[in-house]
């Protein structure tokens, strides 16, 4: 819960006007710009609140996560197993203890001041969203970052304050992209050299109508099971996180 307060906080700093609109269900005619502003602001808000899924792929490890176990179904040879639905909330699981951290201290320093009124709003935002901004960083590849500055025409960031969002965000999602198909080659090599050998046997002794498959998955299986494979991948994949 603290996870998905904390990227909603996150989320609504993006587009946060002067003042935080009231919401109200009363319906009336606008008479001054300043309530059709608010109306605007809210509409945003509204829309921002549907979008924290989607936030939630940008600014926290559950990209990498899910790609990762994905490409490892893969170089298994195993179709469906284990199903999508596994894989997902293996994902979404990990991703909470990873980013447990950052979510904690946005929560102790952002929203529970907030809720006992000792900070405004603005400064709400800008320490909310920090943890995770120095997540991304940490986690964003330099070269990266400086794509998306050189796309945009910006000036360097001084620090952590100075990087925008906007830029921040998508070449975190390209860093982690990189990363991902990174450690999921490392994971198709040994998997790899196990179908080469079958396939060779099978071909030396003449049986090619045999598919390799057939023989290479159970080894694959064995394989996976003596090296305890999805320890290694998980303390590997949550250590890889700076």
């Amino acid at each position: 819960m603290k996870i998905i307060l904390s990227i909603v906080l996150l989320s609504l700093s993006i587009f946060a006007a002067d003042q935080a609109p009231m919401i109200s269900l009363s319906v009336s005619a606008i008479e001054e710009p300043a309530q059709f502003v608010k109306t605007i602001n809210i509409v945003i808000i509204l829309a921002l609140f549907a979008l924290a899924p989607t936030l939630l792929l940008m600014v926290t490890s559950f990209t990498r996560l899910i790609i990762v176990f994905s490409l490892l179904r893969q170089a298994m040879g195993l179709q469906q197993t284990p199903p999508s639905q596994i894989i997902i909330s293996l994902s979404l699981i990990l991703t909470i203890f990873i980013m447990e951290p950052y979510a904690q201290r946005s929560w102790d320093n952002a929203i529970v001041p907030y809720m006992e009124e000792t900070i405004t709003y603005q400064e709400a935002f800008a320490k909310g969203i920090k943890p995770f901004k120095e997540f991304m960083i940490k986690n964003t590849r330099e070269s990266d970052l400086a794509l998306f500055y050189r796309i945009k025409k910006e000036k360097n960031p001084k620090n952590i304050d100075d990087v925008a969002l906007t830029l921040l965000m998508p070449a975190f999602i390209v860093s982690e992209l990189k990363t991902a198909f990174e450690i999921g080659f490392l994971i198709f090599l040994p998997f790899l050299v196990i179908d080469i050998i079958v396939a060779s046997i099978l071909m030396s002794l003449g049986m090619m109508m045999l598919p390799p498959v057939m023989i290479s998955l159970p080894i694959k299986l064995i394989f996976f099971i003596v090296i305890d494979g999805w320890t290694l991948i998980i303390g590997n994949l949550a250590q890889s996180f700076k």
